[in-house]
């Protein structure tokens, strides 16, 4: 082996058996290093050329591993990790409005957001999750726990026809969102987005707004949508339109608009989505969990529709894990579709990591391992029983692997998991903090 006389020097290499990029489609690296500087991916690699090329500061070697992108969890309400396991087995307009929305009154505050952010960074972190588009109330404290944390985020910013402890008009809510965009919109790491709650919580006058101002500042719009056969029968009744007709007549269907759910679509509906550059973000095991229905993945994916994939909030699912999310997207995408090579395990990883990035105008960079872009980055341990023999990496990490295997996270080229040990994150007064709020919560139920 020839040493390089001038090797270009780094920040870090990482070494794995193998690197999953994602782009471009359906390849797999073997035995290949990636080199990080400043933050972003400089190279990829064989292992033996990446040795005489750079001097890094540190490497790090996983013989055994793959090397994925970090996954990109594309619709969470991340606050409710604190409501896991409340109000479970009920229907989701009973599960939301006789339970959720009741006890949020009585608890929902800067401490609860912060608190219920940091706990879902640990638990995303551990589960490979370096990126999520994030839906709750109080958008200037969840932007500021993520921003401590390293942690890279899409914030919503909210509007609902009611009062809530975030705002109690109409102005307040826009005007409170104008506060938090101005402070984060230049931040490497916190942007924002339009969060309208749903077709069925929001006017026609609030879309409207919605609609000027996401052209103004060029932000995506990021909106539950035909989540279930009751609301699309709703909206027919008091509109005369189905919720899509009714935001695209409104001025919304375009290529920001990120539709979560999307359970209920005709043909019509899925073409429309295609040549309007929608993103659909399906969240299979909430929409199984409560009975909402059934996303049609495989007749989106040969339409063209981009496709991402998300937890939803933790009090309807009941977790933070993209692995088990995205196993399940792939299982069931064959069953609506009556087609066992529909959704693929590389087109499952693409939406868990590329397709997320493009639905919330993060794909210049993240969701993919390419020169230029941050090294937000997951080491998944393939050396286990339970991935053995390893005939097909990719079919492994979507079929068989739980997210217990990632063994080293890295947001921009900083550790956040390194051999399974969460990086300057208080896991002890983590957990307090989440028994001590059990309490509190509890104590709502009592009164």
């Amino acid at each position: 082996m020839t040493t390089d006389p001038n090797p270009q020097t780094c920040d870090l290499l990482i070494e794995a058996g193998f690197v999953v990029p994602v782009e471009p489609h359906g390849v797999v690296l073997e035995d290949h290093t990636v080199a990080v500087s400043g933050g972003a991916i400089v190279a990829i690699l064989p292992i033996a050329e990446a040795r005489t090329r750079f001097r890094a500061t540190e490497t790090v070697s996983r013989p055994e591993a793959a090397l994925i992108p970090g996954l990109v969890n594309a619709h969470a309400h991340n606050p409710m990790t604190l409501l896991r396991g409340v109000a479970d087995d009920l229907p989701l307009k009973v599960w939301l409005q006789e339970h959720i929305w009741p006890i949020e009154g009585a608890v929902i505050g800067p401490e609860f957001v912060a608190d219920g952010v940091t706990l879902a960074i640990a638990e995303m972190l551990r589960g490979g999750t370096t990126c999520c588009n994030e839906n709750y109330f109080f958008p200037d404290v969840q932007a500021a726990t993520y921003k401590r944390h390293g942690f890279r985020a899409r914030v919503g910013l909210p509007v609902i026809d009611f009062p809530t402890a975030w705002a109690k008009s109409d102005d307040e809510y826009f005007d409170r969102a104008g506060e938090v965009h101005d402070q984060w919109r230049d931040d490497p790491l916190i942007a924002t987005a339009f969060a309208p709650h749903a077709p069925y919580t929001v006017s026609d006058e609030n879309f409207a707004r919605i609609r000027m101002l996401a052209d103004q500042l060029d932000l995506p719009v990021h909106l539950h949508l035909h989540e279930t056969a009751q609301e699309v029968e709703q909206s027919q009744q008091k509109h005369g339109q189905r919720p899509l007709a009714r935001i695209d007549r409104l001025g919304l269907v375009n290529d920001r608009l990120i539709a979560v759910h999307m359970t209920q679509l005709t043909e019509a509906e899925i073409h429309l989505c295609a040549e309007r550059g929608v993103s659909v973000v399906h969240c299979p095991e909430s929409n199984l969990k409560l009975a909402s229905g059934f996303c049609p993945v495989c007749a989106l994916q040969k339409a063209g529709v981009n496709l991402a994939i998300g937890t939803d909030g933790v009090a309807s699912n009941n977790d933070l894990d993209m692995f088990g999310e995205t196993r399940t997207a792939a299982i069931l995408a064959k069953a609506v579709a009556g087609d066992a090579a529909g959704f693929d395990a590389f087109s499952a990883l693409r939406a868990a990591t590329l397709g997320g990035a493009r639905a919330m105008g993060f794909d210049h960079l993240v969701g993919s391992i390419e020169p230029g872009k941050q090294a937000d980055l997951a080491c998944v341990d393939l050396s286990a029983l339970e991935t053995q023999p390893l005939h097909h990496v990719v079919s492994q990490l979507i079929y068989a692997t739980g997210r217990h295997q990632v063994s080293d996270v890295w947001i921009a080229g900083k550790p956040k998991m390194i051999a399974r040990e969460l990086v300057d994150m208080d896991v002890p007064g983590i957990l307090a903090n989440a028994k001590q709020w059990r309490g509190r919560i509890a104590a709502v139920g009592t009164q």
